[in-house]
């Protein structure tokens, strides 16, 4: 985007190099790798070789922008995840600005992930935003919001033996999604917070997203230090931070003394129990002891839907026959920032391990497992620990440093328990340490996804299956014939800690981020050039982005929405996933066809992911998800809809593109929640680039909100009490929608059914502030920044 905003200066008369970020800029590359191989020593280097294979073109251009950027770094492939890797090298904490470098402030962020908000257990302020907004606001755009409520979360007491900050934010997590805090912040406080380390802390604040809300904080005191301590920051830096948020009255628990929070909620920690949440929500948290019976209540709701049998397949795989069943783990993933930033967590992961190799279990050769650290500090614990060695014994081999199987990067399952699955129409699992487990995110194949410790992790690929109680039957026998249990293997938290202690070092921190920026010889020797404007080449993975194209200097009157058809009639928490996915390519969908076409084979297709800076594959990838349901195209999964009024059923791409060379506006219907998850800006700009001009919802999350208005699409909300079935709209009408004024909070829709027939409706304007109309007035953030800049 800031390439073709180059570019577009210039055509607008005006000075290219005035396109630059104003603010420190820090990318990180985390989310290329995917898990081709696993379970041998040799999976890192046969990933990463293959990483950047497929992903050259896309490196080059970041080398490019390397060095044609002021203020800008970037963080190669292979360093880690880039939330991990802000807590542990990238935040200040408190900035030191000003001409002379005399002036101090508190540090403050936005990130492209919606997981940014990892950081405000270090006590910074931040959170994700849409890569549009993002990059408006390192132009120098401020991020505008209303002022939220603030929830006070009270942590009391201590967490108990046996329990991980894993069954804590799962908890949390779920109880504030009920409590509704979305477009809140949240506040942690209480006597509990001095009892959580600063990693549990990061654990709690990272999940902000699937509890909903815009941040989740936590006040800075001495945890804060030693944790800067231990990651080899600066002394000096450590001094400034505390006698700044001292002086400022911003330390510890006397800042809170006298907080007034517009709610409450207490959680004695003492109370929370092993849990693992899913199949299909972060937020629907299940006490282990009640996982295997709620895995069979869900297979039989699934199996009556489906009218399904329950089968089983026979399967041989690396000479082993075995039987495929319903409820089968067929990926176990030690992944994820939330995780494996907190070294408590893998230190129990790894000794789990080492109990279990000690008694001769090992994992089930359904399951493919696989590790992928959040940074490369996490592989030396575990290995001066010896713990390494123990975990790649039972197959969690390092894979990767990347967000992997959590963002659906799991790579293909072994070709026979694919077929397998495919053959009895299984119910499979996958059971993962990371953050989101919606539909059809972490595999095509996997329908039910358990987000779980990664202690616990370890324990289901021992284990197979969710069919089996970890809490009261046997994850295998020893070469005795002796029943191992969970409970025999769970490390104490004194073996924990005592791992910790022993095996952690800020030498390690020191070493390891010296040359974070740097990265390994297959990055140095990409070729680059020093040109300041970017030379588009003929690529698949890199284009032109069009959003700029024929752009005038003066921004046009906002117009009327009229005689607009319904492109998609969909139910409640659509996802960010569902609208725009980031995994696997289908082999029939529309961005395989465009491939195709372009000389690409299908084992060359790459993830979606991969192919954003290409808006041709992106715009046919939009509503492409293998899971979402569309009301206009019943019966249907995936990217289908029907084109009116003639009733056509085709692709959501086709439909779209018949409807933009008829001059026809497109709107969607949803229900609640619309655009939960990630802060995917693609979300916004696929919508955009198909002709959507509306979303009518009856709620939205967040960041996706603000992306539609970033991508000149106009959010409204249905009254309460009033939805699209209430209303019996049906998606076969034209919607009218007049143009909407500065300031305007209700809309009148006008509705003309098939018959002829016109009624209306009011909606609410979901235009929240003065800039975010004049950012829907210019048809975007960026062509508002664009023009203000062309004008100085």
């Amino acid at each position: 985007d800031l390439a073709a905003m180059r570019d577009a200066m210039q055509a607008l008369g005006s000075d290219p190099q005035r396109i630059n970020p104003l603010n420190p800029a820090e990318l990180v590359i985390d989310h290329s790798v995917m898990v081709d191989y696993y379970g041998a020593p040799d999976a890192l280097e046969r990933n990463t070789e293959i990483e950047f294979e497929r992903n050259r073109e896309r490196y080059q251009f970041l080398r490019w922008g390397q060095k044609a950027f002021d203020n800008f770094k970037v963080v190669p492939p292979g360093r880690g995840i880039v939330h991990q890797v802000n807590l542990e090298y990238l935040a200040r904490v408190v900035f030191a600005g000003g001409d002379n470098g005399d002036l101090l402030y508190p540090d403050t962020l936005v990130g492209t992930d919606s997981h940014t908000t990892m950081i405000n257990g270090l006590g910074v302020l931040g959170w994700g935003v849409g890569g549009i907004e993002a990059e408006a606001a390192m132009l120098g755009q401020p991020v505008s919001m209303l002022i939220p409520e603030v929830v006070g979360m009270e942590l009391t007491g201590q967490l108990p033996p046996g329990t991980t900050a894993t069954d804590l934010v799962l908890t949390v997590t779920e109880m504030l999604r009920k409590h509704g805090v979305v477009g809140k912040f949240v506040e942690f406080c209480g006597d509990g917070i001095q009892h959580l380390s600063l990693a549990d802390r990061a654990t709690l604040a990272n999940m902000a997203p699937e509890y909903g809300a815009t941040c989740g904080i936590f006040p800075i005191d001495e945890q804060t230090l030693h944790y800067l301590r231990l990651t080899g920051r600066d002394e000096a830096q450590l001094a400034r931070i505390e006698a700044y948020c001292k002086a400022m009255n911003m330390w510890g628990a006397d800042a809170q003394k006298n907080a007034v929070y517009h709610s409450r909620l207490t959680l004695d920690l003492s109370t929370v129990q092993p849990s693992i949440a899913g199949p299909k929500r972060p937020q629907d948290r299940i006490v282990l002891a009640d996982a295997a019976p709620a895995f069979t209540k869900w297979l039989n709701e699934q199996n009556q839907l489906t009218g399904n049998q329950t089968s089983e397949v026979p399967c041989t795989l690396n000479g082993k026959s075995f039987t495929m069943k319903d409820g089968h783990v067929v990926i176990a993933a030690i992944t994820s920032c939330t995780n494996t930033s907190n070294p408590s967590v893998l230190m129990a992961a790894g000794l789990l391990a080492r109990k279990a190799r000690a008694r001769g279990l090992s994992v089930k050769p359904w399951v493919k497992t696989s590790l992928a650290p959040g940074s490369r500090v996490v592989t030396e614990y575990l290995k001066h620990a010896g713990l390494l060695d123990d975990l790649s014994a039972l197959g969690f081999s390092v894979v990767g440093y990347g967000c992997t199987t959590c963002i659906g990067n799991s790579g293909p399952l072994p070709e026979a328990v694919a077929q397998a699955i495919k053959d009895g129409n299984l119910n499979v699992t996958s059971v993962l340490s990371g953050n989101r487990n919606f539909e059809g995110r972490i595999h095509p194949l996997v329908k039910a996804n358990y987000l779980a410790s990664p202690p616990l992790v370890v324990a289901y690929a021992l284990a197979g299956s969710m069919n089996i109680d970890l809490t009261r039957e046997p994850l295998g026998h020893d070469e005795n014939g002796t029943p191992v249990y969970l409970r025999d293997l769970w490390p104490s938290p004194e073996e924990i800690q005592s791992a910790i202690d022993a095996n952690l070092s800020s030498d390690m921190f020191k070493r390891l981020y010296q040359d974070v920026f740097d990265g390994d010889e297959r990055w140095r020797n990409l070729p680059g050039t020093d040109a300041k404007s970017y030379d588009w080449p003929e690529s698949t993975y890199i284009r032109k982005p069009p959003f700029f194209e024929g752009m005038s200097l003066e921004a046009p009157e906002v117009k009327a929405i009229s005689n607009a058809r319904v492109l998609l009639k969909l139910g409640d928490s659509v996802t960010t996933d569902h609208i725009s996915p980031a995994g696997a390519i289908a082999l029939d969908s529309p961005a395989a066809e465009y491939l195709r076409s372009q000389g690409v084979e299908p084992k060359d297709f790459n993830s979606y992911g991969s192919r954003r800076g290409n808006h041709e594959v992106m715009m046919r990838g939009t509503f492409a998800n293998i899971r979402l349901r569309n009301q206009l195209a019943p019966g249907t999964e995936g990217g289908w809809t029907r084109i009116f009024p003639e009733g056509k059923q085709t692709t959501v791409f086709d439909a779209a593109m018949h409807y933009q060379s008829q001059g026809v506006p497109t709107i969607v219907l949803a229900g609640k929640e619309y655009g939960t998850g990630s802060s995917r800006d693609w979300a916004a700009k696929g919508p955009a680039l198909l002709g959507v001009k509306a979303v009518i919802a009856q709620s939205y999350e967040r960041i996706h909100r603000s992306n539609l208005i970033g991508m000149g699409i106009l959010p409204l909300q249905f009254q309460e009490g009033d939805s699209a079935d209430t209303l019996g709209l049906t998606g076969e009408e034209e919607f009218t929608i007049p143009a909407i004024k500065p300031g305007q909070k209700t809309v009148t829709v006008y509705v003309t059914n098939p018959s002829g027939e016109t009624r209306h409706f009011d909606a609410i304007v979901r235009i929240d502030t003065p800039n975010e109309f004049l950012y829907y007035q210019n048809g975007g953030i960026l062509h508002f920044v664009l023009r203000k800049l062309a004008r100085q």
